[in-house]
């Protein structure tokens, strides 16, 4: 049966020692000393030795140092690469070679390193060094060095023994490894005292809620300068706690499995990097510091060029990121979608619809599929729970589009309660992502779209100014019906007046300037509506003068500018025109492709000129 002996003490600079002798005989042998001339505490056994004074520790014999690797600490690539792999391992007189990479052990194995060393290029906080004495390893410190790689290496680089400082879980599992009874184990634990405080402290304000406030940091400030400890120690001591929190432990470790395959692979895919992408998004929403995902690029694609699959619209880009975070659930990651996630989709949908881009239903499709194979294969059924949640939105961006447009476009359009009713439930549950998103999303663009016209435009600021109303039931839906079916019965008027206002001004009159003229032309146009019964009462003044003042624009625009603009191929004339005339957009265009058509002109020509070429 093992027995162990535990020695314990402090040296300078804060630096505490455990030193623990393991054997079936370890009560039997005198294993240390003290110099008192030196200041020293010296652990030893045939052919090994460690001193441990007050700047370092020197050692001689076989064994090496090990222990837990911080976040982000420099690796090698063998063991970046395994998740498995927690620990670093230094066996003493080992060297890499360059060619090849085949690990070679030396004769040379002693050695000294001050403390400050110890704690720079290992753990911040803890270090072990070890040896052994057994009869029963080779007479060679080079063979004898392969031999306990071979026997305690898979081990001291995987148990997470050492990150826990569980001496007694480490030592129960390394002895048995050596297989043999009379050997001894002699491991020295090394602690940074004030590291472990600055440590210790940071995890217990971080873990409570995150974040550190002002009070905390200064806190931390004057803990860090009364122990002396320099800013790079407590950057890595920062870094290491804000990792091991376990919220951000399984963002950040799926973040590297996914990195690591594709430094395997020396390629990014769009989906990996789609997955990649959510997952900084997830850290935000966590409150996962970006220097944790930083660490990782560089320390995984130092040295390699990773080729990137072919760029797609970021819409589209931003899509698939989302989306591949529903699968993220797999490695217990809460990477549901929230509000903000929901308006990129909304947006990227509608970058999409005026892009043409069918790529984003495909996506959707190809998405939808993966989802019933693996609720199929065993999934989670909430998978098509969140994806429901996101078609619901997505249709109701359709639907929203699609009465809108009608409103805002067409004419003769049959303004209904139950159209309004559906824009008042779509408006609360685009609203309900965030305040002032409906408009966002439908208002702004359209008002800024040239080819809304007067009364298009006059419907839509009814229509935005009295959703909110009926909503916060200050104005009922009926009211805002009537309204809305005004505007339309009035622009169907127009239409109709402009109709037969033009067809007598082109057919019967040679000029309209005068009061008198326009009193004539206004009684034939009435007695006209009267005679299709598309008038009840008189003819509303404004209607007609408005009419008028169309015509009056499109003579000059026939006339004066459109020749002038065709033949200097003059797009900034037509803009000036358009911008100053008033005239809807669909309108003038109309009256060009008369006039190309009976001018036997090629219309190819004013499509050109209308995109500036």
């Amino acid at each position: 049966m093992q027995k162990d002996i535990r020695l314990h003490g402090q040296l300078a600079n804060g630096i505490e020692y455990f030193v623990l002798v393991v054997g079936t005989e370890a009560y039997q042998r005198y294993f240390f000393n003290i110099v008192q001339e030196e200041d020293e505490l010296r652990i030893f056994s045939p052919g090994n030795e460690f001193i441990l004074g007050q700047k370092g520790i020197s050692f001689e014999g076989n064994g090496g140092h090990f222990c837990e690797y911080m976040f982000g600490v420099e690796q090698p690539t063998s063991d970046l690469t395994k998740t498995e792999i927690i620990n670093r391992l230094v066996m003493n007189g080992a060297c890499l070679e360059e060619e090849g990479g085949a690990l070679h052990f030396s004769e040379q194995t002693s050695g000294h390193q001050s403390y400050d060393t110890v704690f720079f290029e290992g753990n911040a906080v803890c270090n072990y060094f070890f040896s052994v004495h057994s009869p029963k390893l080779s007479r060679k410190l080079g063979e004898q060095q392969q031999e306990l790689v071979r026997l305690l290496g898979k081990t001291l680089k995987r148990t997470p023994a050492v990150g826990e400082e569980r001496d007694d879980l480490l030592v129960d599992e390394l002895f048995p490894l050596l297989q043999d009874e009379g050997a001894q184990l002699f491991i020295v634990k090394l602690i940074n005292t004030h590291h472990k405080a600055y440590r210790d402290l940071f995890r217990s304000l971080y873990f409570r809620s995150k974040k550190i406030a002002d009070d905390d940091f200064a806190r931390l400030t004057s803990l860090a300068t009364a122990r002396q400890i320099d800013r790079y120690q407590q950057e890595r001591m920062r870094i290491d706690v804000m990792y091991r929190h376990p919220l951000n432990r399984r963002i950040v470790d799926e973040y590297r499995s996914i990195l690591i395959g594709c430094t395997a692979r020396g390629e990014i895919s769009t989906l990996e990097n789609a997955r990649l992408n959510r997952l900084k998004a997830l850290s935000v929403r966590n409150k996962i510091p970006g220097a944790l995902f930083f660490t990782l690029d560089e320390l995984l694609k130092k040295g390699r060029d990773l080729k990137e699959a072919t760029e797609e619209a970021d819409y589209i880009a931003q899509t698939r990121q989302i989306l591949e975070g529903f699968f993220l659930h797999q490695s217990e990651i809460d990477s549901s979608i929230d509000r903000d996630d929901m308006l990129i989709l909304i947006k990227a949908k509608k970058w999409a619809i005026a892009a043409r881009d069918h790529h984003f239903d495909h996506l959707m499709l190809d998405f939808s599929r993966e989802c019933d194979e693996k609720i199929r294969d065993g999934a989670d059924p909430a998978l098509l729970e969140g994806f429901s949640y996101v078609i619901t939105y997505l249709d109701r961006l359709d639907s929203t589009l699609s009465l809108i447009g009608q409103l805002a476009f067409m004419e003769n359009v049959r303004i209904t309660e139950e159209m309004l009713q559906g824009l008042l439930e779509h408006r609360a549950a685009f609203e309900n992502l965030h305040p002032g998103c409906f408009e966002e999303l439908f208002a702004k663009e359209l008002f800024d779209n040239p080819y809304l016209g007067r009364f298009g435009r006059t419907k839509m600021t009814i229509l935005l100014e009295g959703l909110p109303l009926v909503q916060a039931e200050m104005q009922g839906i009926e009211e805002l019906q009537k309204r809305l079916i005004a505007v339309d019965q009035e622009e169907r008027l127009y239409l109709m007046v402009l109709e037969l206002v033009r067809h007598r001004v082109r057919n019967f009159y040679s000029s309209y300037a005068t009061k008198a003229e326009q009193d004539v032309l206004r009684r034939e146009v009435l007695e006209e509506l009267k005679a299709r019964k598309k008038l009840a009462v008189n003819l509303p003044d404004h209607v007609f003068q408005e009419t008028v003042t169309t015509i009056q624009k499109e003579a000059v625009y026939l006339q004066s500018l459109l020749p002038t603009i065709i033949a200097e191929k003059n797009a900034v004339l037509r803009e000036d025109f358009l911008a100053n005339a008033g005239l809807d957009r669909f309108y003038v265009e109309e009256l060009e492709r008369e006039y190309y058509e009976q001018n036997g002109l090629d219309l190819e020509e004013m499509y050109q000129i209308r995109q500036g070429l």
